[in-house]
């Protein structure tokens, strides 16, 4: 499909992003397996921006992550390759900085000249490994910012911060999920632009088949089951979730995805099942078994900049949903019911499993319906090559 975009011809992408086989599939993700459609992309992982804890979770990635340093990318489909080039975590230490951009700037041009990428456009989502910006001998560069990383629980929040600015200044394009962040790129940056996420309607929207197999273990719940799938992170408010379980006793809640954050005060109580990380094309299943699905987030400066991607998500299923506000969720307010206190949740999920109109499953389907993953990268290949275009004219 390159023809479309002249521009990108002889071009590929040496994409920066998250951990390529992390449980939780993100935005990162999804972008990335749709980019080779047009051109070759270098999928980079890279490390995480908090430093590893002392847990064995963390010391396996680590131990990964230098193992693979060393590797040659693999391919992994039709014109997409993966790598790891992992950094020494302590920054703070003197020599680990410079050594870092060194070894990062040899790993990445290395791995180019493996797949035999001549010329690329360097594709940030993370702003941790944006000192490479520049280095490449890169064509382009583009910083597609997800999240407001400095808020991330765990994180350096004034580096995390001083990295973040420095990319988005540096880019020739930003692009931005979160629609409370917008002003403040587009003050670092006029070259930006509104860019939510998209969804994979076609795969969520089996959850209101009835030929859609509901898992084993989510059928043999007790109904009410109210359900929450993707990563439970330090952003899930577990204080909330403790509150609706102890005061409705007799609903179910379905957790299902891995669970990186201290969730002892309900992991105890009896009406809440937890089965782990699951397929991601098993999630309309479990959906499908959902009375209601919830987004339990805290009410803080991230989910304030938040746009989550499972409410797309959820919204294609069909399902009711309750959430706490925030910016992007509040643009659904009309498919979505809101709640910013424990007392209120509780009443918003009573209400919602109270709802017998199908029509309102249907319009909550149709709010979605247009904002595939292949639009929102169609779109967004569009402004690249157009700006690619323009630099490239003017040398």
């Amino acid at each position: 499909m390159t023809a479309a975009f002249p521009e990108l011809a002889a071009t590929g992408i040496v994409y920066f992003g998250n951990e390529w086989f992390a449980e939780n599939r993100t935005s990162s993700h999804h972008i990335a397996r749709r980019l080779p459609l047009h051109c070759p992309v270098l999928y980079v992982d890279s490390p995480g921006l908090r430093a590893p804890r002392a847990s064995g979770r963390d010391l396996r990635r680590l131990y990964r992550k230098l193992t693979q340093a060393v590797a040659l990318p693999t391919q992994v489909s039709q014109q997409l390759w993966h790598c790891t080039v992992p950094q020494i975590p302590f920054r703070r230490v003197p020599g680990v900085a410079a050594f870092n951009r060194w070894f990062g700037r040899w790993a990445v041009r290395r791995a180019m000249r493996a797949i035999g990428m001549h010329r690329a456009i360097s594709w940030f989502v993370v702003p941790h490994p944006g000192f490479l910006a520049g280095q490449l001998d890169e064509d382009f560069i583009v910083y597609y910012c997800i999240d407001d990383y400095a808020a991330h629980p765990g994180v350096d929040p004034l580096a995390t911060a001083t990295a973040d600015a420095a990319l988005a200044r540096r880019a020739d394009q930003v692009f931005v999920a979160p629609p409370a962040l917008l002003q403040s790129k587009l003050e670092q940056n006029p070259r930006t632009v509104f860019s939510p996420h998209g969804v994979d309607f076609d795969l969520f929207s089996q959850a209101a088949d009835a030929a859609t197999r509901i898992p084993p273990a989510a059928a043999s719940l007790i109904s009410p089951l109210i359900g929450f799938f993707g990563l439970m992170g330090d952003w899930i408010d577990v204080e909330l979730l403790e509150h609706l379980g102890r005061a409705r006793p007799q609903w179910t809640f379905l957790i299902v995805g891995h669970v990186a954050t201290d969730a002892r005060r309900i992991a105890g109580l009896p009406n809440f099942v937890f089965v782990g990380p699951q397929p991601y094309e098993s999630l309309p299943g479990w959906a499908r078994a959902f009375d209601v699905a919830v987004i339990p987030y805290r009410m803080n400066q991230q989910v304030k900049n938040a746009n989550p991607l499972k409410l797309r998500e959820y919204l294609a299923t069909g399902k009711p949903v309750v959430s706490v506000p925030c910016p992007e969720v509040e643009r659904f307010s009309d498919y979505v019911r809101l709640a910013a206190t424990p007392d209120g949740f509780l009443a918003a999920v009573e209400e919602a499993l109270q709802e017998r109109d199908p029509q309102r499953a249907l319009a909550r389907m149709a709010s979605v319906r247009s904002m595939s993953w292949d639009a929102r990268v169609t779109e967004t290949l569009r402004i690249v090559s157009d700006g690619l275009a323009r630099k490239r004219a003017r040398k």
